[in-house]
């Protein structure tokens, strides 16, 4: 054989040996992730499964067998329910840790045009009433809630019943129904217990679960409002049905202030209800939206509620409900440790139509998606507030900065406003940093928001604004644009904005998307529909409704970033955090178990109860806090490594000077179309888009007030129904983006 044939053969039998040994890889990272994802879906189809069946006479007997399988062990009662209903939802955020740091959605899959199929998340079932606009996949939850309180209420009636001859054979018919009402009201805490189990899942922001599944904290909120509801009214009936059983009995008074040893301490339940009271009634919406300190700084009362809660029930009933607490302070306890962290605020704009630009500074190993949204707490106005604001920018417009849109509507924003105006008055030069003493100083939460950029996934966008809530769209157009410039995958082509405004003078935030040098016609179509409802005709003859903004720069201390202690960051330390935090829970409570439980005979069920939350909450302190100390470490660390030379000169250079108007022109308020004194017909502007596409899986994403939402929602279900009549049509995903708290 030749040299030159010998040479050939073993490049050959080498790139077949590497290309098999690649094949290899991916079969085996292939199936590495179905089991990971398998072992999860399996354990939580089980966990939801136990609560069907616990409250039947198969569940009971299950349960008294396993209660008695693990007595005599070393956590007793309390470990075994506590390995029953509690473990389950840690296991599952357990295996999410490996699931989220090596199988995160590679941005390749984003280039793959999809076949037109339903979703159950995206497909709006209800559009209109006090649930606001439900999908079916929502819808499916509801309903499952419902089948099991009925279901849960039915089985526990019927086991009452049998268990009447236990009380006397020779009962009255009204001692009868004051002992089933009695049996009844102790159902209903039975059943206010299996709910608890979810109520705090939804509401832990950067919770490795919610980063799981994909679904924001701003719209997993509802679930915890729909949640609360429910526990709201069996918590009423339980605490009724007992008021009722007492008064017949004429013992109220003596029950009320009972603080039972064996049992449910009744004055310690009758503070909890009292707490929890408070909590819904100022969470309603005509109170929320009116008197929103109000309900902020009273759901701050979830503290008294868990540990009055605790003391009410015992340590084996709280074990039930212990797995979602423990995942919302483990949240709770890192977003107190990031907010603790000054921002210094880069550069601050000020909009005729009195909106704010703020820039502010982050570290370059911090990640977020341009649906992202941050909480922001100014000290110079009050150190006790802070509010939700999306992001405005791409995370591909810098590494070392990200931005928000904030409109003054209220008395917390326009105090910002009068702040960075006053700000900037007393510089000498806008040109020039300020010095320290006029700095504008801010803490951060965040950025939370969606794991994957989702809105890639579409061909088409849709994207409906009203007012502020153009905030998050513009994110979505400059992460697009960036993604085209820059030849990162990117599948949507062509994208409609509609926007609804009050006046002209807020089309000047359309400037914040800067266009450069790109054209339209680089594979992109942008269609910008606004329109302008309160004013009949264009306020200016030559068209020109925006005035150039006044800007002002801050100098910033190459320190002063952004945290990067929060649920989009470092993916490990996050997994780290919530293993190393669970296994001291373990730790803190086989100690105090074998050192003070077991050998001093401690039964209490309220002290059990006090000291089942002391030892979640000292788990957290130590072992979670050694973890975030490790984690700040390294962040200071790598946030040096990785700093520019000269500080975040991107920004200043970037955002910090005023633009210009002729530098306006390139932005998207040259390609929009302004409509006067009307307002979007979304019928017609979805039926043309279905008319002039095919088979394509279209986004529709809003964020605005709720009428404009059930208006989108409506029109997505008409179309999407319609479809079979019209044929090769596009299938409309209604995503919703508003934050309503």
């Amino acid at each position: 054989m030749a040299v030159d044939d010998l040479h050939s053969a073993l490049i050959s039998n080498g790139a077949g040996g590497y290309a098999k040994q690649t094949q290899q890889r991916s079969f085996l990272f292939s199936l590495a992730k179905w089991v990971l994802k398998s072992a999860m879906w399996l354990i939580f189809v089980a966990w939801i499964v136990l609560f069907f069946i616990i409250p039947s006479d198969f569940g009971s007997t299950f349960y008294t067998d396993w209660v008695a399988a693990t007595d005599g062990t070393l956590f007793g009662e309390t470990g075994s329910v506590l390995m029953l209903y509690s473990a389950p939802i840690i296991a599952i955020a357990f295996l999410a840790v490996p699931y989220i740091i090596f199988f995160e959605e590679d941005e390749e899959e984003y280039q793959e045009k999809k076949k037109a199929k339903f979703s159950l998340w995206t497909f709006p079932v209800l559009v209109d009433g006090p649930l606001g606009v439900v999908s079916a996949a929502e819808m499916i939850g509801i309903i499952l809630f419902i089948v099991f309180v009925l279901s849960a209420l039915y089985f526990y009636t019927v086991a009452n019943f049998e268990m009447l001859p236990d009380y006397g054979d020779d009962l009255t018919d009204g001692e009868k129904r004051v002992f089933m009402l009695q049996m009844s009201a102790y159902c209903f805490g039975l059943i206010v217990l299996s709910c608890l189990a979810f109520l705090f899942l939804p509401i832990a922001r950067g919770s490795i679960l919610l980063r799981l599944i994909d679904i924001p904290f701003e719209h997993a909120t509802r679930y915890h409002v729909w949640l609360g509801n429910l526990i709201f009214f069996l918590v009423t009936m339980h605490g009724l049905c007992y008021m009722i059983v007492w008064a017949i009995r004429g013992i109220i008074p003596s029950e009320v202030v009972e603080w039972k040893s064996d049992g449910g301490a009744n004055l310690a339940g009758i503070i909890c209800y009292g707490i929890f009271l408070l909590i819904w009634v100022t969470a309603l919406p005509p109170v929320r939206k009116r008197y929103f300190e109000l309900f902020y700084y009273t759901h701050q009362l979830y503290v008294l509620f868990v540990i009055f809660l605790a003391l009410h029930i015992g340590g084996v009933n709280f074990s039930q409900a212990a797995g979602g607490i423990f995942l919302f302070m483990l949240d709770r306890f890192l977003r107190f440790c990031q907010s603790r962290k000054t921002v210094n605020i880069v550069s601050a704009t000020c909009f005729p139509c009195g909106t704010v630009k703020l820039v502010l500074p982050k570290p370059a190993n911090l990640h977020y998606n341009a649906l992202g949204f941050i909480f922001l707490q100014v000290k110079s106005i009050t150190s006790l507030q802070w509010h939700p604001f999306s992001v405005s920018s791409s995370p591909l417009n810098g590494k070392y900065h990200l931005e928000v849109l904030i409109k003054t509507v209220g008395e917390w924003t326009t105090k910002l406003r009068e702040t960075v105006s006053k700000t900037s008055a007393e510089a000498s030069d806008i040109l020039l940093p300020h010095t320290p003493a006029h700095q504008i100083m801010a803490s951060v939460e965040g950025p939370y928001g969606h794991e994957s950029p989702y809105y890639l996934r579409y061909e088409k966008l849709v994207l409906v604004a009203g007012g502020s809530g153009i905030s998050p769209f513009l994110a979505i157009l400059s992460d697009i644009l960036h993604r085209i410039k820059m030849n990162k995958p990117c599948l949507p082509q062509h994208v409609v904005l509609i926007w609804a405004i009050k006046t002209s003078n807020e089309l000047s935030l359309l400037s914040t998307v800067d266009m450069g040098s790109m054209d339209f016609s680089d594979g992109l179509n942008i269609e910008i529909q606004v329109y302008v409802t309160r004013e009949s005709e264009c306020p200016v003859e030559d068209g020109r409704f925006y005035n150039a903004p006044s800007s002002s720069v801050f100098s910033v201390s190459r320190e002063a970033t952004m945290s990067v202690l929060t649920g989009t960051g470092n993916k490990i330390w996050a997994g780290t955090y919530v293993i190393a935090s669970t296994i001291g829970f373990v730790i803190v409570l086989s100690l105090l178990d074998v050192f003070y439980i077991n050998p001093y005979s401690i039964d209490a069920w309220w002290y059990l109860g006090l000291l089942f939350v002391i030892c979640m909450v000292a788990s957290v302190l130590i072992f979670g806090g050694l973890t975030i100390g490790l984690w700040h470490l390294w962040e200071r660390k790598t946030s040096f490594q990785e700093s520019p030379e000269n500080g975040n000169t991107e920004i200043v250079q970037s955002n910090g000077r005023p633009t210009d108007t002729n530098e306006y022109q390139k932005t998207l308020i040259s390609a929009a179309t302004v409509r006067y004194g009307r307002r979007p017909d979304f019928s017609e502007i979805l039926g043309s888009l279905a008319q002039h596409s095919a088979q394509v899986n279209v986004g529709v994403f809003v964020c605005g007030p709720t009428t404009l939402q059930s208006s989108v929602a409506k029109e997505c279900r008409s179309q999407n129904l319609g479809r079979r009549r019209k044929g090769n049509s596009p299938i409309f995903h209604y995503n919703s983006h508003s934050f309503d708290l």
